[in-house]
Formats: structure tokens, sequence, C-alpha cells
């Protein structure tokens, strides 16, 4: 399993669909792999996408979005 915050370090300065976001993490991190937060765990690559969204960690940026840094936990993976 794969830690949330690698996938919002994977956004930091890019812009993002939630299609395109959808098809990066799933070339970086594989169709299989699965995902947990703070919170939550064993998320496919869409259901992080939408914890995400609904926890606020997204900005608007280019026609799209990038994670918002200043809504990302600080403490150790």
């Amino acid at each position: 399993m794969t830690h949330g915050h690698e996938v919002l370090a994977m956004m930091e300065g890019k812009a993002y669909t939630e299609e395109g976001l959808l098809k990066a993490i799933i070339e970086r991190f594989g169709s299989e792999e699965r995902f947990y937060t703070c919170s939550a765990e064993g998320l496919t690559a869409q259901g992080l996408i939408d914890f995400l969204k609904e926890h606020g960690k997204f900005k608007p940026m280019g026609g799209g979005f990038t994670v918002d840094a200043s809504k990302v936990c600080d403490h150790e993976k």
C-alpha cells in the first residue's frame, strides 16, 4: 500500500483534471495499487482522488487543480 502523500507530492506544481490525475496515478503506481491516508486505507486510485477532493486537498490551477500544500498534514508517513 502507498500513502496518499506520495500522490500529493507527485502533484506539486502540476495541474490535473480528475481523469488526468487518475491516469497519472495508475501509470506511476499501477492499477492494482491501494492507498492509505491518516484516516482511511485500502483506497483505489479513484477512491483516493474522491477522498482527497472531499477533504479539500486540491486547489484550482490552469483549468484543472493541483495539491493545496497548505492543507497537507505534515506528520511522518
